[in-house]
């Protein structure tokens, strides 16, 4: 691994050279994600840099350049760039003032080696200049990342005291990026993993979900069991519930699906609806994540009817989780669009059916018909209804 980060495309797009002009080349690192995943390979999904400018010193030299800014995180020194291929977060160099494992004060710093001591791992305390791409080190995060190894800056335990969700990142960069287990990082998680008790939910919610999304976080999720993480969070995944989750991502790959966070986030519950009520309302999710939630938790043996009879009955990604979770065969559902009854009540009303339950009971009935057949066509659709008029 070379000591000087890559020429990957992203180091050479104009929009960045712009931001770097604005704001001096000497003022200005790479920092993070984007100097990680460049040098394992991989496209960054952001770009970060750092400065010693201040918050207003960025906004004015942006818009004297042409730029324009968002203070997103301005507070603790964050200015969003608004460049032609994306955004940019540009962020003050900082040191912690006071912390108290939920939030920290910060103060404003000038030193690169200060700034670096604030981050959390080894690996993500890498710096590249952005002219000549030389990489700044203070912590033996360059080692580290050529030895696939996630380490915390210092101590362990300090570093997690400082904000505790340190601990579900641990093992969130753990599953993407580390091959051996750091026993420091181990006991600390496992000593301290009753302080994300105090987290707000919304924080833990986004951080286990983000490793349910990985491609496979099943060695990590048994890991998080093993030392008493994942009942912290997660009480309600006992042993069987995780065996559940190795089961879900076997049918995943084997069946082409691609990870999915709330379908394994369901894996780890017991099949009551009630229970995946009380988490969705704990992890703050979203309506539509809550309701597929509940939908795979509702999964019963009435499962074993058709699958585009289940995609019809509970939505299309609800069969496909219940599927899933069954180990059943999705194949049948792959391009294929939930259709619509082509028959309306008024149809039924114009053919002499009063108005009210009885037209209702035969919409039903031709609806159930046409399900039971799989969706014939229109045509099919006047005959099933002919003879539940016939019947009526």
């Amino acid at each position: 691994m070379a000591d000087h980060l890559p020429k990957a495309e992203w180091t050479q797009r104009a929009d960045l050279a712009r931001l770097v002009e604005a704001l001096g080349a000497d003022s200005v690192r790479w920092v993070g994600g984007c100097v990680r995943d460049t040098l394992l390979g991989m496209a960054p999904h952001d770009i970060d840099c750092a400065t010693p400018h201040r918050p207003g010193t960025v906004i004015d030299r942006c818009r004297a350049a042409g730029i324009r800014t968002v203070p997103t995180g301005i507070d603790h020194g964050t200015v969003t760039a608004i460049l032609d291929q994306g955004t940019v977060e540009v962020t003050t160099l900082r040191r912690d003032v006071s912390t108290d494992g939920r939030r920290a004060t910060v103060a404003f710093a000038d030193d690169w080696r200060e700034d670096a001591a604030r981050r959390d791992f080894t690996i993500n305390a890498l710096y590249a200049d952005p002219v000549t791409l030389e990489i700044s080190d203070y912590f033996g995060g360059f080692s580290d990342l050529a030895a696939r190894r996630v380490r915390f800056i210092g101590a362990a335990e300090d570093r997690i005291r400082e904000d505790y969700l340190r601990i579900l990142r641990y093992f969130r960069f753990q599953a993407r990026f580390g091959d051996a287990l750091d026993d420091e990082a181990v006991r600390a998680c496992e000593a301290l993993a009753g302080t994300l008790k105090g987290l707000s939910r919304e924080r833990v919610a986004m951080e286990l979900l983000a490793i349910l999304a990985l491609p496979d976080p099943l060695a990590t999720v048994e890991l998080m069991a093993k030392l008493g993480v994942l009942a912290v969070i997660l009480p309600e995944a006992r042993a069987s519930e995780v065996a559940s989750l190795k089961a879900l991502i076997a049918q995943e790959a084997a069946q082409g699906h691609a990870p999915d966070e709330i379908r394994r986030l369901a894996a780890l519950l017991p099949a009551v609806p009630s229970v995946a009520e009380t988490v969705a309302a704990r992890l703050r999710l979203s309506r539509a994540q809550r309701a597929r939630l509940v939908c795979a938790a509702g999964r019963t043996p009435i499962d074993a009817e058709a699958p585009r009879a289940l995609a019809y009955r509970e939505g299309l990604d609800g069969a496909v989780d219940r599927l899933l979770l069954m180990a059943r065969d999705t194949a049948s559902l792959n391009g294929w669009q939930v259709p619509e009854l082509p028959l309306k009540g008024g149809e039924i009303v114009a053919r002499g059916v009063e108005k009210g339950p009885e037209v209702a009971r035969i919409l039903r009935a031709v609806e159930r018909r046409w399900v039971e057949e799989q969706f014939p066509s229109r045509e099919r659709v006047e005959a099933l209804l002919e003879e539940e008029l016939a019947a009526h």
